[in-house]
Parts: C-alpha cells; structure tokens; sequence
C-alpha cells in the first residue's frame, strides 16, 4: 500500500512568516524540512502528504508553495487566505493556478468569536471555493461543531475536513457534548475528519487505550470513507515520534477490514484532495 499522510507542517522561523511554535516549545523550537521528514516517511511507506499551513499569513502558503513545486513527495498544499478580505476570492484563484494548491484552513481555534465563519463576508469566499476546486480545512476545538455543521447545511458543496477530529478533551478525560456533537456533524456528507492531533491532546500521559474511545468514535459515525489519518508532523513530536504515531493509528484502526484502512490511511485523502499516489 501506498500511504499517505493527510497532515503535516514545515517551517523556516528565521523567515518571519511563523510566530509559533516559541521557545516555549523546545522540541519543535526550530526549522524543519523535507529531508528532515524522509526518513520517517520512508519507513512508514509514506509516499504523499498534505503540506498544511501554520501560520495566519499567505507570504508562508507562497513558501509552502515554493517547496511543493520542488517536493516529490508533496502531493497537496492546504494554505491560507484572509477569507475577510474583499479580494479574497481573487487570491483563492491566484493560488489555485498552482496545481498543488488544494484547500484553505483560517486558524478558527485562535479567533474567539465561535460562529466567526458564519459571517456573511466569510459565507461569500466560501461559496466561491466549489467552483474552483479547493476543499476547506476546519481547524477547530470541540465549542466549533455546530458552528461546522451549521456551515456545511448552508454550503452543501463545500468539501469540508475537520483536522485533529476537532481537538477532543482527551487530557480531561472528557468525551462529551464532542462524541455527540462530532456524530450529528457525520450526519453532513460533505464533511470529512482526520485521525491526527490525538497524541498531543492526550497530554504526556497518552495511550492507544485513551485514544481509543475517540478513534473508535470518528471510524463508527464518520465511516473510514471519510476519515484519513494526518501524522501532525513535527507538533506530534511534542508527544510522540512519527513512527510511534504511525503505529498508534495503525492499532487504532485494526479492527477494520483491509479495504477500510486503505481509505484511512490513502484512500479517502486521495479522493478528498484529488491526490494521484505512484
């Protein structure tokens, strides 16, 4: 099988694009690349990922971009756009005329007002990303699912994934109101989930035993047709490396039958961002 990873991240902080990770978080407190990434991909059988973007500005989706156009192993860059802006949708399709840019994420955990993508300015980008073949990326914590699935009904073409299965309370020990607000959110058949993030929501302490009852959620009401597995590299490097990730998500989704882990962890990222693998 020819995996791919629906989620990960580079960045060069000596450019001034990105304003995190800090010092703060010393594991990840420095640049990384490509040919930093390789390895871990080679041996996890890896041969396309999804570039995301970190960063709330379109001068770092340009590096993202400069680096797909070099990358191989790039098949999909997911990038920003100020979906505010009067112009966006004419920079949605300045993007597009790169044939690696695939979606948009605006950083909703970091903007306070909850239904902020609502906004009728906001409604009127999206509309336009259908047309023009660009998924939408939900960056979102758990306060956000009714606000995504409210989205979804008023824009049933727009082709949504949720990252990180929106930022569970894991940590706490907490499954509810998420499982029952990720399983009316599953109702929308426009909307998609990654299985990424988890580790690092778990805290120092996690487990596949303490994720379980999360993954198991997302694969019972989204289906493995809907859901891809993300690596979240190098933020899961803050808990785990990407190969006891890998692993983790591969235990995670063993109970499925070999037809339903090909779409988590290949199938259903090909088909959601329209990925060619070799």
């Amino acid at each position: 099988m020819n995996f791919i990873d629906a989620h990960q991240h580079y960045w060069t902080l000596g450019l001034g694009h990105n304003d995190w990770p800090g010092p703060d978080l010393e594991p990840i407190y420095r640049d990384f690349g490509p040919d930093d990434l390789k390895p871990h991909l080679a041996a996890a059988g890896v041969t396309r990922t999804v570039l995301v973007q970190a960063a709330p500005n379109v001068a770092e989706t340009e590096f993202l971009l400069a680096i797909a156009e070099r990358e191989e192993t790039v098949a999909a860059v997911v990038g920003w756009v100020d979906l505010f802006a009067p112009d966006a949708v004419s920079e949605v399709e300045r993007l597009r005329r790169h044939s690696k840019f695939k979606g948009i994420r605006p950083m909703l955990q970091s903007i306070a007002e909850t239904a902020w993508i609502l906004r009728p300015e906001v409604i009127a980008t999206l509309e336009a990303l259908p047309r023009l073949d660009v998924r939408f990326d939900a960056l979102i914590q758990p306060r956000h699912l009714p606000v995504i699935a409210a989205l979804a009904d008023r824009l049933p073409e727009l082709a949504i994934v949720v990252d990180h299965g929106a930022k569970p309370f894991i940590a706490e020990g907490r499954i509810e109101p998420w499982r029952a607000d990720m399983a009316s959110l599953a109702l929308r058949p426009n909307v998609n989930v990654k299985l990424s993030g988890l580790v690092t929501e778990a805290g120092g302490a996690w487990s596949r035993e303490r994720l379980s009852p999360y993954a198991s959620h997302l694969l019972d009401v989204f289906g493995a047709d809907r859901v891809m597995f993300g690596s979240d590299w190098p933020v899961v490097l803050l808990e785990a490396g990407y190969a006891e990730w890998f692993a983790a998500a591969r235990a995670l989704t063993a109970a499925g039958t070999e037809s339903e882990r090909q779409a988590v962890f290949a199938g259903t990222a090909a088909r959601f961002y329209g990925i060619t693998t070799p």
